[in-house]
């Protein structure tokens, strides 16, 4: 799987170039962008998988609304100390050691989490749930990481921005599937089970491909110039440079608050939704609506920059769009806010508009085209990303 792989027409001279200049885009770094992705969508879906089921979760297990939010917060609050370890670990292990230790974090996290069900006996599942989820959590920051640094090392610089869409892109996917997933296999609480062991399948998945199909961390030969005479700096004298550099802070604190807003939706919307009469699966259809229009812009908008370059204009207009969708959906959630389904159907059919408006020019759109800038943002915007969530209170009926 070695060959060198044919690039589109309009990089015809560049490729030619690269040839003569001894740089090689080898056919087995699609392998690698398919574990990746893989990978990053098996652990956004157990991330996001007792969310949707909110309600079932705690009367089965007999847990407050409080302690379930927090099966899905241990993400945010995890990635804030492990971020940095991430980056670290990344810079000196290699990204081929981090993919490996990465996807056995995440197959035990999801394995761990079907004891309760294994084991009658244990009279505190939550220590358990929350276990599982919290070595899923610290495979997150190692496997969010990793797509812009395997697009820097091992793709040309024409493909870079789209496998970057790729890799990062699969982790909402993994979040719109849960969305949908989750509600239709819990119907009553005797699924609850079922739907655990299927999360296990594509952890398992990504956790073999990584073990059997990779094998080096860097292509032999370099697949461009910019790989080749690659100046990153020492991980400490980078993370100062970075800390002194205030367009990336600001860039840091913008993309955080995005995250943080996306996330906030993602973990309470069912709670938002279902103690006003709606059912777990229109809330699902609202969060799943927010990720595919997040996918579709991300899709869009990678491209676009990645022929015009356009990164700064892009990102500007985005941010413009998202405040204004964001408004529209807090006034549209007014008109339901003191109403069931039945009161208000138009208003509901409104407020679930507006809420997948947002992911079109959004954080998820924006985080692709971003990174594909070759700035790396997503690490430092996981510490307001992790805090903004826990300001929010959990709904109550």
């Amino acid at each position: 799987m070695a060959g060198e792989e044919e690039d589109r027409p309009g990089a015809d001279a560049t490729s030619a170039l690269g040839a003569l200049l001894g740089y090689r885009a080898y056919a087995r770094r699609w392998v690698f962008l398919l574990v990746l992705s893989l990978l990053n969508f098996s652990n956004a879906a157990l991330w996001l998988s007792f969310a949707p089921v909110a309600d079932t979760i705690a009367h089965h297990f007999f847990l407050s609304t409080k302690q379930i939010n927090w099966l899905s917060l241990i993400y945010l609050v995890a990635s804030i100390p492990s971020g940095v370890v991430a980056i670290w670990v990344l810079d000196s292990v290699g990204l081929r050691w981090a993919t490996i230790v990465c996807a056995w974090l995440n197959f035990f996290g999801s394995v761990f989490r079907t004891l309760p069900f294994l084991f009658i006996e244990i009279q505190d599942p939550f220590a358990f749930l929350m276990a599982g989820q919290s070595l899923c959590a610290l495979a997150q920051t190692l496997v969010i990481f990793s797509p812009a640094k395997l697009a820097a090392l091992w793709f040309p610089e024409h493909q870079r921005a789209t496998a970057n869409m790729i890799g990062t892109m699969s982790n909402p996917l993994g979040i719109l599937v849960a969305n949908l997933l989750s509600p239709a296999l819990v119907k009553k609480e005797k699924d609850i089970p079922l739907m655990l062991g299927i999360y296990i399948i594509p952890a398992g998945l990504a956790c073999l491909l990584a073990t059997a199909c990779l094998w080096e961390s860097v292509p032999p030969s370099p697949p461009s110039a910019g790989a080749a005479h690659s100046t990153s700096e020492k991980f400490l004298d980078g993370l100062k440079l970075l800390l002194r550099n205030r367009a990336y802070i600001i860039l840091a604190v913008c993309f955080g608050g995005g995250i943080g807003i996306f996330s906030s939706f993602s973990v309470l919307l069912e709670q938002v939704l279902c103690v006003k009469g709606y059912s777990n699966e229109f809330a699902g259809l609202c969060g799943a609506l927010f990720i595919v229009f997040g996918v579709l812009g991300a899709l869009v908008l990678s491209l676009y920059v990645d022929r015009t370059k356009q990164f700064t204009e892009v990102v500007k207009i985005g941010f413009c769009l998202t405040s204004i969708v964001c408004v529209a959906f807090a006034l549209a959630g007014r008109g339901f806010a003191h109403h069931g389904p039945a009161d208000c159907p138009d208003r509901a059919s409104c407020g679930a508009v507006c809420l997948h408006l947002p992911g079109w020019p959004g954080p998820i759109g924006l985080d692709s085209v971003h990174a594909a800038d070759g700035w790396p943002v997503r690490p430092l915007q996981l510490f307001p990303g992790g805090v903004l969530p826990h300001s929010v209170p959990a709904p109550t009926g």
